[in-house]
């Protein structure tokens, strides 16, 4: 199941996207305020529709981890590739620099919000520290505000907080 929110009113209206087909066009009537609009089933501007039957599956391919994006009221589950070196994590907008752009309308998510460095320890593990960018509304491990510019190991697990978008790293062993 799906869920699409009204432009006018926000209110939610849930439907089977596996009813339709990639690419269909569906219009929607609001039962709170009566606006019609329309939407494409398919992909989103940047990333793949993901698989929700196993999303463990995606981690597979990504051989330096990856990023969960929790669904909430302003987005829907995102999961994004964790590369060597910085990876820039803020709000989408066209001619941003984030290498880590998530879809969302969350206004207390920053354009660059934090980072995430991916490296290799001498042991040839890999290691994971994330600092904030810094942000406006800051960035929150285990309900802890990191400080400007702070920096925290973080590991495969870790709950993560930017605005009101919450992530869990997947990292790979």
């Amino acid at each position: 199941m799906k869920r699409v929110r009204c432009p006018k009113c926000d209110q939610f209206i849930i439907f089977d996207e596996k009813k339709y087909q990639t690419g269909q066009s569906l219009v929607f009537q609001c039962t709170e305020c009566g606006k019609q609009f329309g939407i494409k089933i398919g992909t989103s501007k940047l990333h793949n529709t993901q698989k929700e039957e196993n999303p463990d599956e995606q981690l597979i391919e990504m051989p330096y981890g990856a990023i969960v994006v929790i669904e909430n009221v302003f987005h829907y589950k995102q999961i994004l590739p964790l590369q060597l070196g910085d990876n820039t994590i803020g709000r989408y907008m066209k001619g941003s620099k984030t290498t880590l752009p998530i879809e969302t309308v969350d206004p207390s998510v920053d354009m660059l919000h934090c980072i995430i460095n991916v490296s290799i320890d001498k042991n040839g593990k890999l290691k994971y520290i994330l600092r904030d960018g810094p942000s406006y509304t800051g960035t929150f491990v285990d309900n802890v505000i990191l400080g400007n510019r702070e920096k925290r190991v973080i590991t495969d697990g870790t709950l993560f907080t930017i605005g009101a978008t919450s992530i869990i790293l997947r990292g790979k062993e």
